[in-house]
């Protein structure tokens, strides 16, 4: 088994505590709120962990190219998730969350058009099963799709997608195009620039928009601080698997997260699960298992 594989699985896994930990804040933090702190307390794990790998080899040399690849990733991360905050607030929210799913896709155009990296037929037609299985689960039942489709909450959806893929070239981008290193050193080098970017591009947006949300994040570390740890953990798999291999396989074996936050509700939350769901599950496992096949 190639080593991206099981990164990515632990980051999906990880990403997949986070969230939990996340929803445990929303009672008392914003959204962006919530958001911030996955940064803030990230940042400096992340700027630790990459001047220790880089201690020995030196820290790597980042020309021009490295850093339109890293900002643009950074700033996309965050409008593709203010983007899909901003959904919740539309009546078809359902549907654009849905539609938002199609990152994996656009992945992989962008990975083909700005990288030169293109997929093999196997390779598409498992990220297309994968992205049929999370829509499949993402979608509620009742949901009107032929007007759902036509909706401005399905043209966010997509945009969100397609702006969540934008990151994800930008990241692996920047990592292939450091000096040196190894790809844990790579990873580490481009989440700690990322993320202290962020954290600071979502502080004088909340001091702005939110006053008193950066306090409250502060002030409530012993909570919120565990979703830094999670965040870090989760960002430095995506990354290492992002400079290991093609973004679009990266995402597409990622969406095994949906799984995991599937189980987590039944095991943590006792919630059922429906035939839906398990329609769901299944379909991503077999797109997954395609694509490590297929690899």
């Amino acid at each position: 088994m190639e080593i991206w594989i099981p990164i990515t699985l632990s980051a999906a896994f990880f990403q997949n505590i986070r969230f939990l930990l996340q929803k445990q804040l929303t009672g008392t933090l914003s959204t962006l709120g919530v958001t911030f702190a996955r940064f803030l307390f990230a940042a400096p794990l992340a700027l630790v962990l990459a001047f220790a790998l880089t201690r020995g080899a030196g820290w790597p040399e980042m020309p021009p190219v490295f850093w339109a690849f890293a900002v643009s990733g950074g700033i996309a991360q965050i409008l593709a998730t203010a983007l899909v905050v901003h959904l919740f607030s539309l009546r078809n929210f359902a549907v654009g969350l849905t539609f938002s799913k199609t990152e994996t896709v656009t992945t992989a155009l962008l990975s083909a058009l700005l990288l030169g990296e293109w997929l093999t037929p196997a390779a598409q037609g498992a990220i297309l099963i994968t992205v049929a299985g999370v829509a499949v689960m993402s979608a509620p039942p009742g949901v009107q799709w032929i007007q759902g489709m036509l909706s401005r909450a399905a043209g966010l959806g997509i945009l969100a997608g397609a702006i969540f893929s934008m990151s994800s070239v930008g990241y692996r981008g920047a990592a292939l195009s450091l000096s040196h290193g190894s790809f844990y050193t790579r990873a580490a080098v481009v989440l700690a620039m990322v993320t202290l970017l962020q954290s600071v591009l979502m502080a004088l947006w909340l001091v702005w928009r939110e006053p008193g949300q950066v306090q409250r994040v502060v002030s409530g570390w012993r909570r919120t601080a565990l979703v830094g740890l999670f965040s870090a953990l989760g960002s430095f798999g995506w990354f290492s698997a992002f400079a290991l291999v093609n973004a679009a396989w990266v995402k597409a074996l990622g969406q095994v997260e949906i799984v995991f936050n599937t189980l987590t509700s039944i095991l943590v939350f006792g919630e059922r699960l429906t035939a839906r769901e398990a329609l769901g599950i299944t379909l991503v496992l077999v797109g997954a298992l395609t694509l490590i096949l297929t690899s």
